[in-house]
């Protein structure tokens, strides 16, 4: 069955697609109520973000556009030191889009959001004509402790800089599966719940972060640079990058400085806390290939 004008025209069809799809699979005891509004405890200091995605194809090597629409929420939310608790999703369908896709979809976004700890507690729902593609918006909404003050302006110098993980896999995923280029990348997606809540469970003096994703780890840098006035010096040799992409790079000019990554994130952390972070980052879920890739910030 595919997606037809009538499933957004607010009548018996949308309800259907509600009830058979996404009440389904993003129920819990807010969205249930299936108010206009959502109402939900909260917190003295909220953090909110807001994304949307629009990823070719919808389906990738290690993901769907639905899992990477929850990582990449949370993900913004973990990156100020939040705890991610609800999340928004509006989906804008176009006419011809398979149920049984946005189905898989659906399940793919609980699955992540169970795992991330977040509750989606409200959506919508437009359909518009096109070829069968869908958007996903979202909304992401976390908890700020009083003592968390997690900014790029705090870089300063004597800092050492963290990367989670490999670069460029996102990245090398979906340009393969454009090309038609067989290989085994997969996809990097991921949310980093378990990584974020070790470092600021075990106390590290953690200056900033960021999610390494469009325009890669240079953009991500440079901004950290230019906020703080300072000048950051990167060691090439310590960048880790698979063999794999490795190659794909260098079949097609490619510089994994600047590819995206949907599942990696750049820490700026004190001296003194820098063995203790990557250990924390390389101990927790997805941070295995964490490693130093800077060992010196200072004043521009």
């Amino acid at each position: 069955m595919k997606i037809t004008m009538a499933h957004g025209s607010g009548g018996k069809m949308s309800s259907e697609l509600i009830e058979s799809i996404f009440s389904k699979h993003f129920s819990n005891d807010t969205l249930d109520k299936m108010e206009d509004s959502a109402s939900v405890q909260g917190n003295n200091r909220l953090a909110v973000t807001t994304d949307s995605f629009v990823v070719t194809p919808i389906f990738f090597p290690g993901g769907d556009i639905g899992h990477l629409s929850i990582c990449g929420t949370v993900n913004d939310l973990l990156m100020i030191g939040a705890v991610p608790k609800y999340l928004t999703c509006g989906f804008i369908l176009e006419e011809g889009l398979d149920i049984n896709e946005l189905e898989k979809i659906s399940v793919s976004m609980a699955r992540t959001a169970n795992e991330a700890g977040v509750k989606i507690i409200a959506g919508d729902t437009k359909v518009i004509e096109g070829k069968g593609g869908i958007y996903i918006n979202t909304t992401g909404i976390g908890f700020l402790a009083d003592d968390i003050n997690i900014s790029a302006s705090n870089c300063s110098k004597g800092d050492v800089i963290i990367l989670s993980g490999n670069l460029g896999d996102h990245h090398a995923a979906i340009m393969s599966s454009r090309m038609g280029i067989e290989n085994q990348i997969q996809s990097d997606c991921a949310p980093l719940c378990e990584m974020i809540k070790s470092l600021l469970d075990k106390g590290i003096n953690v200056k900033a972060m960021r999610d390494v994703t469009r325009g890669g780890l240079a953009t991500v840098l440079n901004e950290f640079a230019r906020s703080s006035k300072t000048a950051i010096e990167l060691d090439e040799s310590s960048m880790p990058v698979s063999e794999q992409v490795k190659g794909f790079c260098g079949i097609l000019g490619l510089d994994p400085l600047y590819m995206g990554n949907e599942g990696k994130m750049v820490a700026v952390v004190s001296e003194e806390d820098a063995q203790k972070a990557l250990n924390c980052i390389k101990n927790s879920r997805y941070g295995e290939n964490a490693a130093i890739i800077g060992h010196r910030i200072f004043p521009c």
